[in-house]
């Protein structure tokens, strides 16, 4: 379905009972992302949950209306709340709708009953660390050029994108499949405008670590042991600065433990709502 928010139709689904307590989870890749892989991740837990996952506006089909910053998105999160009719939500995000979830968290602090992250980071460190990895890694050879324009947000249009990002995705599986990174660079929606937004606008001024400690809200951490774009040193760091914070590293997983390890995934964060909201896991919808 498309809902208004604020200003933008974004394309929004909701799995699970209504009057279920809600769950919004974010997607990542800025304009590579879209609500796929958090339908995907976070849809199983609808049996808890009324789940609501969305396409970021300017991503997957949601309409391109800027700006595409942070504070932006994660207003959008608490319109998408607001909608929902829930007065406190679990926020979750992976890779950049980490960020996303961060940014939420720390923006409107009263609205968060807990927190999933996933391979994501608390600042633009990641971005010098993940190239340093690209340099020693021996999967595929890199085309320079193209990694500098896709970090730095100089890409032309949308096919553009795909090509760099089909060129990017060899390094962020575990054990890499190139039929199935293939398929998955044909099954995604490319958007090159919030792509650049990312990282000529938001990427520069980044920098959350200063606020985690205000964040007081059960939040689970996790990491895939060889990420190689958001390593674990970057979880690390979230899980020594949010107080009441648990970090779980899958050490068979790059950048997606939760396509690489999903039956252990899925129990981690069963285990972690369970304890984080007993009330919640006790209902056993």
């Amino acid at each position: 379905m498309f809902v208004d928010i604020n200003g933008a139709r974004l394309n929004v689904e909701v799995l699970g009972e209504e009057g279920a307590p809600v769950l919004i989870a974010h997607h990542g890749g800025g304009g590579i992302g879209s609500l796929a892989e958090p339908r995907s991740t976070f849809g199983p837990l609808s049996d808890l949950f009324r789940v609501v996952v969305f396409d970021a506006r300017g991503c997957g089909l949601s309409e391109g209306v800027p700006p595409y910053s942070h504070a932006q998105w994660a207003a959008d999160v608490d319109a998408l709340r607001e909608w929902a009719g829930a007065e406190k939500i679990v926020v979750a995000g992976g890779s950049y709708g980490g960020f996303i979830a961060m940014e939420y968290a720390i923006a409107y602090p009263d609205r968060v009953s807990a927190m999933i992250l996933r391979d994501t980071s608390p600042d633009r460190t990641n971005l010098a660390l993940a190239t340093e990895n690209a340099r020693k890694q021996t999967r595929v050879t890199i085309n320079w050029e193209n990694y500098e324009r896709y970090w730095s947000g100089n890409i032309r249009d949308d096919e553009d994108l795909k090509s760099c990002w089909a060129e990017l995705i060899p390094l962020y599986d575990f054990e890499y499949d190139p039929v199935a990174a293939a398929a998955r660079v044909e099954a995604g929606i490319y958007r090159h405008e919030a792509h650049n937004w990312c990282f000529q606008h938001n990427a520069p001024i980044y920098d959350v670590k200063p606020q985690l400690p205000s964040v007081t809200c059960p939040t689970l951490v996790t990491v895939g042991r060889t990420d190689w774009v958001t390593p674990v040193s970057s979880s690390e760091t979230i899980a020594s600065l949010i107080p009441n914070a648990k970090l779980v590293v899958f050490e068979k997983s790059g950048h997606s433990p939760q396509i690489e390890e999903a039956e252990l995934f899925q129990q981690t964060m069963r285990d972690f709502l369970a304890e984080a909201l007993p009330e919640i896991a006790a209902v056993g919808r």
